[in-house]
């Protein structure tokens, strides 16, 4: 795992999910960032590994849970370039991330301020400070490209 101060998170998981297309993964990119160091990272892996729960989120989770040494990752930031889903909300709730800085929405699969808005629930455990909206025009043309050549 690389650990360094990161000036701009939301650029490291673009370049994360610009990796993930070129592999043909689903260009989404996620990072996470403790005291301004990055804890853990990653993109798409679901046709890589074969696991349909190997999604940015849950993969930059895993690592950042295993840099520090718990489940929990209270005082944590998350940045992903797409609207997390439900699983990834309910994940991001239960490891009690205090912030979730996302980039395009998800009108389709989103469940942050779409859909199940996992958040707003009553049986949410935890919820983070939501902030939408950064480097939303990138991360969407990033998704546009790869389906536009996909179909």
């Amino acid at each position: 795992m690389t650990r360094w101060p990161t000036p701009d998170p939301m650029l490291q998981a673009l370049a994360h999910a610009r990796t993930a297309g070129e592999s043909g993964e689903v260009p989404v990119g996620a990072v996470v960032v403790k005291d301004g160091v990055v804890i853990g990272e990653g993109h798409n892996l679901t046709r890589t590994d074969h696991d349909p729960t190997a999604h940015a989120e849950i993969v930059a989770l895993r690592m950042a849970a295993r840099a520090l040494g718990s489940e929990r990752l209270t005082g944590c930031d998350l940045y992903v370039t797409l609207e997390p889903c439900a699983m990834c909300a309910g994940a991001i709730s239960h490891a009690r991330i205090a912030r979730l800085t996302y980039g395009a929405s998800d009108p389709k699969g989103g469940a942050v301020e779409h859909g199940a808005r996992v958040f707003e629930q009553a049986q949410c455990l935890h919820r983070p400070e939501v902030i939408a909206g950064v480097g939303e025009a990138e991360a969407g043309a990033l998704l546009k490209e790869f389906f536009t050549a996909r179909r």
